[in-house]
């Protein structure tokens, strides 16, 4: 069945998340959930500053809400779309939720930890992991970061 082209694909949904956090000045991140049959469960941008919560981050306020709306604790035929790498804490949180997919688009060699850092998939104590998709719309998504730190310095 051809996919319907009207519709935005995941990572246009996390990019617009991303920008939406952006524009209350959080660092540019979106995540969203989608179930197995492509449906959003959930989306979220980054909230640490509204919040007041380092924990804040998009990929886990997307899969808490996920998860929730599933009344379940893993998410095991779920994808997770995200902007940026996850760093180390939401690697292990995919890891922890059991998804299934986990897309993202900018690389993070100073703060990832699937490709970077901490490698946490590749752990020998990690117990979930999922496949990993890395540079989707990479592009957009680093210009989004950079944007944002520029106009900061």
């Amino acid at each position: 069945m051809p996919s319907d082209l009207s519709q935005p694909t995941p990572m246009a949904i996390a990019l617009a998340e991303a920008r939406a956090a952006a524009g209350r000045g959080e660092v540019p991140v979106g995540a969203v959930v989608l179930d197995g049959s492509g449906a959003v469960l959930a989306r979220a941008g980054n909230q640490v500053e509204a919040r007041h919560d380092a924990s804040a981050h998009a990929e886990l306020l997307a899969l808490r809400a996920a998860a929730t709306a599933r009344q379940a604790a893993r998410l095991p035929d779920c994808e997770l779309v995200v902007t940026l790498e996850p760093c180390p804490m939401c690697a292990q949180a995919a890891s922890f939720f059991r998804v299934r997919r986990l897309v993202f688009g900018a690389y993070d060699p100073k703060g990832g930890g699937v490709e970077h850092g901490a490698r946490v998939f590749a752990a020998a104590s990690c117990l979930w992991r999922p496949e990993v998709i890395g540079g989707v719309r990479e592009a957009e998504a680093s210009a989004l970061l950079r944007t944002f730190f520029a106009e900061r310095r």
